[in-house]
């Protein structure tokens, strides 16, 4: 009695959170995260357990056939589900039926060849391959793709690896035991099902919570960039780089000023298009200049910044001088005719810095430098008064 309770309980938590997941899925238009998909694990498994209680204990039916598929299809969507979250377009109903197909093969060979011990045997079993392997992938990711989730990660992978080892259990039980290791009211099968119960009340809120720090860090971010072209924005910038000085071994940063030459002479011959599209050529060559772990963002207009990080006066000089160059070789192609578009663009390099709020006053030197170069001829990389980086520096 205590058992069927602890099922039907079960049941209603996997079946309100399926509801639950699906109203979130449709409130998040084009990217659903894998709401979509975690809802239909949540409404297989729950199915699933339906179909326990109506059939009342192990037996042979079609009704038994498809509780086992549905059981075993819930960990796949969930794993589908979270391929989603990450940004994978994994597909959905195309693997999940060829696995109900030969699932539902699988048991009526073995049903028939080794009996029903070995079908249910092979329940636990696969159902313990799969959480392990879930288990691994978590630990995967949070090597990998989802380091900025290690203590989220870890909390799932330790709940995911409970079920496994429960798994385990119920298929060393079975293979020892028979069937009866899977009476309801057993003292294994109890806390099963505790398990599962408080599993289907803990996992959907933290699933959902991963949502919502995944939307708050997409706000974040976009709060952080241009919108044109995905560069830092001085927000960005300042944010970034207080991270970069409170850490324990900073190092002085230089800033590169970036201004493209004649502007608002391509704007006006060939129009505000192709000047966006100069703006976003502009932006790429600097994302593909700077090193890793430089910054690089657009402070308005026609003017990006690069920021050197870990790095010398001579290597800030030496990276002014490339990102100089690549700007001048690159063609924009203009649209609605042959014609290929070349720009230029003036660098004013700063001092080195050592602080966030010492950005402001680095700006300042670049742009007196930026000014300088322009007065002489743009096309050029000038470097703040008394610059000691480059042999040409003055000072």
């Amino acid at each position: 009695m205590v058992a069927s309770l602890l099922v039907g309980m079960l049941c209603a938590h996997l079946l309100c959170f399926a509801v639950m997941f699906l109203l979130i899925s449709k409130r998040l238009h084009g990217n659903t995260m894998g709401m979509d998909f975690f809802a239909l694990g949540n409404l297989l498994l729950g199915l699933a357990y339906v179909l326990q209680l109506l059939e009342g204990g192990p037996a042979w039916s079609l009704m038994s056939v498809v509780n086992h598929t549905l059981t075993l299809a819930a960990p796949i969507a969930y794993g589908l589900g979270a391929m989603r979250f990450f940004g994978y377009q994994a597909p959905l109903w195309r693997p999940l039926v060829a696995f109900a197909i030969a699932y539902a093969a699988a048991q009526c060979l073995v049903q028939w060849g080794w009996g029903p011990v070995a079908r249910y045997a092979m329940l636990a079993g696969m159902s313990a391959l799969l959480f392990v392997g879930m288990v691994l992938a978590v630990v995967y990711g949070v090597r990998t793709f989802a380091k900025d989730l290690y203590g989220e990660m870890v909390f799932f992978a330790l709940l995911i690896g409970g079920i496994g080892v429960l798994n385990a259990i119920k298929f060393v039980k079975i293979v020892d035991g028979g069937l009866p290791a899977l009476h309801m009211d057993s003292q294994f099968q109890m806390v099963f099902y505790i398990y599962m119960s408080s599993l289907a009340t803990v996992l959907p809120p933290s699933i959902v919570w991963l949502v919502l720090r995944r939307l708050t860090d997409d706000l974040r971010s976009m709060a952080a960039r241009d919108p044109l072209t995905q560069l830092l924005n001085r927000r960005g910038l300042s944010e970034a780089l207080q991270q970069h000085f409170n850490s324990r071994h900073a190092t002085p940063a230089y800033l590169l000023l970036v201004d493209i030459d004649h502007f608002k002479r391509i704007n006006d011959t060939y129009g505000h298009h192709t000047g966006d599209a100069v703006l976003c050529q502009v932006a790429k060559v600097l994302r593909a200049t700077v090193r890793r772990g430089d910054l690089a963002g657009r402070i308005g207009g026609e003017e990006f910044v690069a920021i050197c990080l870990d790095t010398d006066g001579v290597g800030a000089a030496h990276l002014a001088e490339r990102l100089r160059s690549a700007i001048e070789s690159q063609a924009i192609h203009v649209a609605g005719s042959d014609h290929l578009l070349h720009c230029t663009a003036t660098i004013g390099v700063s001092h080195h810095f050592a602080s966030p709020h010492a950005w402001e006053g680095a700006m300042r030197e670049a742009d007196a430098a930026l000014y300088r170069g322009k007065a002489a001829g743009r096309n050029r990389v000038e470097w703040a008064e008394g610059f000691h980086g480059h042999a040409g520096a003055p000072g």
